[in-house]
């Protein structure tokens, strides 16, 4: 056998977004981060994912943080090591689809705040969706990797992922991601895949996967060894279930192999022993729930993430129809049909399960229809692979026409008049961000954070009067 050509893998490390998002719920505190930063900075990680995603929200509205100031902590820490965020194409991190110049000022501020590499996705893999943010980051200077979300079904064959591939990199993407968020990438699969795709583009291919199924550390050895360039991975005390395989091993893989990543057992274990703590009080207060650490073989079985599995649990709970759970397990991949079969991410994974949810427990197909799934059926979101079931279409939206357009060029300039909006509360420039993405969350937290900065102050002046000793 030839030897094989050097060709070290390179990991991007996840403790800091996706592992606490997929495990805990987005929890983690800025503060429980800081003193483990210089430790992570020395290991030599190719990337640090540690904004965007969940994390903008709920530090406002479950921390009370600034997101903003967050990154900025992040990024004195961090002085060799790139940051890394994820971003929803134009739905940037909020939960609808926001004006260009809106879009664009996200990009600028976040890597002026500290941002190396923007992953942009979405959710209907409607590229058009991803134009704005991807031109912004390439003015910005900043590195723009597009992810394709990877899924199951009729119309996403090989083929069609290099196709897509080729789209991107003509987009002007610095490299490509398979956002695989289900855990549906078999490691057989994963070889003819990345081949496939390392002979159609020249730019960088990262793939990103869960260990919801139980195959992603498999999938990785065998993406590795087909070529692809770089791996997501969490440390071990916030890896595995539902978020991503264990840095330690995979670190202990591919040692002393042509694919050896270089990064040390000894300062990954140090790093280890600083989360365990967080993760054991986190079971210990049911932050951290014990079945979300586990295989769901189901996610193969249905192609349902394993958030969406839980979502559809915790619904039928509150109809009090839990024995109804495999009927709506099956009544998903029939909604998902009708609606032009999405990959299930945010937020077409929540779409398509409630409408699920509906059809079984009112006993009729689409006898109530929400007002997202009437969002998507009538093209706000973008373009699906496959087309609308025409039936459920015009019963969700009857004669409207459907957009055909990309969603955003029917939206007008919003900066200004949101900045005219929140006045009063603007203390600095990205204030203004949040409150575009969520303005009652937003508000709510500016309120807190008055409130703090007034105590902050009331304490000051009575320390100058000789209230209380210096």
């Amino acid at each position: 056998m030839a030897e094989q050509v050097k060709k070290p893998i390179k990991i991007t490390e996840t403790v800091l977004r996706d592992a606490h998002q997929s495990l805990i719920a987005t929890r983690m505190t800025t503060e429980q981060m800081l003193p483990i930063i210089d430790k992570m900075d020395k290991v030599g990680y190719h990337a640090v994912e540690c904004w965007g995603g969940a994390t903008f929200d709920a530090s406002l509205r479950f921390l009370k943080e600034d997101p903003w100031d967050r990154l900025r902590k992040l990024r004195a820490g961090f002085k060799n090591t790139k940051l890394q965020m994820l971003f929803r194409g134009q739905n940037i991190l909020g939960y609808r689809h926001y004006a260009d110049d809106v879009v664009e000022y996200f990009v600028q501020k976040s890597i002026a705040n500290g941002i190396d590499i923007i992953r942009i996705f979405d959710a209907l893999n409607d590229l058009r969706n991803l134009e704005c943010a991807v031109k912004a980051a390439n003015k910005e200077k900043g590195h723009a990797q597009i992810a394709i979300s990877y899924t199951l079904g009729d119309a996403y064959t090989t083929e069609y992922y290099v196709n897509m591939a080729k789209r991107i990199e003509e987009m002007g993407a610095d490299s490509i991601c398979i956002k695989d968020m289900a855990g549906l990438l078999v490691p057989y699969y994963a070889t003819e895949l990345i081949t496939a795709l390392k002979g159609a583009v020249n730019i960088p291919i990262n793939v990103h996967t869960h260990y919801t199924s139980g195959v992603a550390g498999m999938t990785y050895l065998k993406c590795v060894e087909a070529g692809c360039d770089i791996i997501d991975t969490a440390m071990s005390p916030f890896a595995m279930g539902t978020s991503q395989p264990a840095t330690e091993v995979i670190v202990e893989t591919f040692k002393g192999t042509p694919f050896d990543s270089g990064l040390n057992q000894d300062q990954l274990a140090e790093i280890a022993d600083y989360f365990r703590p967080i993760q054991e009080n986190a079971l210990k207060t049911g932050l951290l729930n014990p079945k979300v650490m586990g295989v769901n073989i189901k996610t193969l079985l249905y192609q349902v993430p394993g958030g969406m599995l839980s979502n559809l649990v915790s619904q039928l709970k509150e109809q009090h129809a839990e024995d109804k759970y495999y009927e709506v397990l099956k009544e998903v991949p029939r909604v998902r049909k009708d609606f032009g079969e999405p990959p299930l991410v945010t937020p077409s994974s929540q779409i398509v399960g409630t409408q699920a949810v509906l059809n079984v427990l009112s006993g009729e197909r689409y006898k109530m229809i929400t007002k997202e799934s009437k969002a998507i059926l009538s093209g706000e979101y973008g373009q699906t692979v496959k087309p609308f079931n025409p039936e459920v279409q015009k019963k969700a939206i009857g004669d409207k026409k459907p957009i055909t357009c990309r969603p955003a060029d029917l939206l007008k300039p919003e900066l200004k008049e949101i900045e005219k909006e929140m006045a009063q509360w603007k203390q600095q420039d990205e204030d203004v961000l949040s409150y575009a993405l969520f303005p009652q969350v937003a508000t709510e937290f500016f309120k807190y954070r008055q409130a703090q900065q007034q105590k902050v102050d009331v304490t000051a002046a009575d320390t100058q009067n000789g209230a209380y000793p210096v």
